[in-house]
């Protein structure tokens, strides 16, 4: 089985280097117009429920019935969302939490492991759902976050959490043939012009 994992497109809040999480914005009018269809019909598409996840699958998939999975919702980074690293540079808070490598509890939001556990424990359930179904192909549309924590934990070869960062518009397809162990990486996908 093939699986893409994707990450929507740019939002006004990510041209301007903010900290989404899990705030509900769409898609920038740039990102709109950057994105195009991805040129095959998965048999099934998963979506984070925030905006712009949605919006991408819609301008990636236009003929695809969108499955929302809440637990693939970007990391919730709580007093950080919104703000910029600049804006934050002086912030106890933050230093603390970028000192600790990001790790840690965000003031108000989730800490990095809890985070992976949650996004990996749905995606789990859903591969295992899509392989006993006998589906050849599974799209999620979701986060850097949700990319980066799945891939952490499956993806081989092996790479440490921030190695799977993607752009905007880009993804990474995989095949499913040593699931459960590992996730093979095939490449990085790009769904932008």
């Amino acid at each position: 089985m093939r699986i893409f994992l994707i990450r929507h497109g740019l939002t006004e809040l990510g041209e301007q280097k903010r900290y989404q999480g899990s705030l509900d914005t769409p898609l920038s009018e740039n990102g709109r117009k950057l994105l195009h269809p991805a040129g095959f019909v998965p048999d099934l598409l998963a979506v984070s429920p925030l905006l712009r996840a949605r919006e991408t699958a819609d301008l990636l998939f236009p003929l695809c019935r969108q499955t929302v999975l809440p637990a693939l919702q970007e990391m919730d980074f709580g007093a950080f969302e919104g703000r910029a690293w600049w804006e934050m540079e002086e912030d106890p808070l933050y230093r603390a939490w970028v000192d600790g490598g990001c790790l840690a509890r965000c003031p108000g939001g989730e800490d990095r492991a809890a985070f992976s556990k949650r996004v990996c424990r749905d995606f789990e359930s859903l591969l295992e759902d899509a392989l006993a179904a006998g589906l050849e192909s599974v799209a999620v549309v979701a986060h850097g976050g949700t990319q980066m924590a799945v891939l952490e934990k499956w993806g081989r070869p092996p790479r440490e959490y921030y190695q799977w960062q993607t752009v905007c518009g880009h993804g990474w397809q995989l095949d499913a043939d040593s699931w459960p162990d590992s996730l093979s990486v095939i490449g990085e996908v790009d769904y932008t012009i």
